[in-house]
């Protein structure tokens, strides 16, 4: 993405600065202070991946499947699958979240529409090249897995973590009833030198707040992941149903780098 070439060029500046020790254990503490909630259920299986996670992207999800496994791709052998998930707001609307997990985490074969899963890791993102242009198509790449023989209603089913850059500058609008909305773009750091580029919504005060951010700026936001369905035009006659993915923001910091 060609917006973001600033935010590339401020993370080399920012690991320059800082040790990435120090910058660790910074990330740890904070997200600590607002980390979710320990899930209050019974499970009947825990699978989760070796790999370290890295701190700046966290995700906690709890759901019940609603489809089967799709074949998504397959790095140095191991295929990665994509299923959703239905999660409840506090409003009762459904959000219906994508998962990305490798079948060296669960069965892809077979048929687990409604259980409840409890699933942690990180919301990613990547580049789908169609009709010319290149579509942002996000996920929750799963890092540990539980089902669930019940929750309770205390739980927080649907809760992220992103420390990152704002790559675009962010839009600010009003609703017609006044709602003040400011539509941001963040990079966040994977630890192996690439990024994910999430879409993040605030309302009222933050929207407010986040209107005066720049490109480049370092913010750390807290939230949940919701869809909303929305009419692609492809042609004069021809319009088709998607579902966008995004962060709505209930907590945002500014850091002053």
């Amino acid at each position: 993405m060609t917006n973001c070439i600033y935010f590339r060029q401020k993370v080399k500046n920012v690991y320059r600065q800082e040790s990435w020790k120090n910058m660790v254990a910074v990330m740890i503490k904070l997200f600590l202070s607002n980390r979710p909630l320990q899930v209050a259920a019974r499970g009947r299986e825990k699978i989760f991946m070796s790999d370290k996670i890295f701190e700046n992207n966290q995700v906690s999800i709890v759901g019940e499947i609603v489809s089967d496994f799709r074949f998504s791709h397959e790095v140095y052998g191991e295929g990665f699958y994509t299923v959703d998930v239905a999660v409840n707001r506090l409003s009762n609307f459904m959000d219906y979240i994508p998962l990305m997990i490798s079948e060296r985490l669960i069965d892809v074969t077979a048929d687990y529409r409604g259980q409840i899963i409890y699933a942690t890791g990180q919301f990613r993102s990547f580049n789908r090249h169609e009709e010319k242009k290149n579509r942002l198509v996000l996920s929750v790449f799963v890092r540990e897995l539980e089902f669930l023989d019940e929750t309770t209603d205390e739980v927080k089913s649907n809760q992220i973590f992103l420390d990152g850059y704002i790559c675009k500058e962010p839009i600010y609008r009003k609703t017609p009833l006044g709602r003040e909305i400011a539509d941001l773009l963040i990079a966040v750091n994977r630890s192996y030198g690439k990024s994910d580029y999430i879409p993040c919504i605030c309302w009222g005060r933050n929207a407010r707040f986040a209107s005066g951010f720049e490109v480049g700026g370092h913010v750390m936001v807290w939230g949940r992941i919701q869809s909303r369905e929305y009419v692609k035009k492809l042609s004069e006659w021809e319009s088709e149903k998607r579902v966008a993915y995004e962060v709505s923001v209930s907590k945002i910091e500014f850091l002053e780098d």
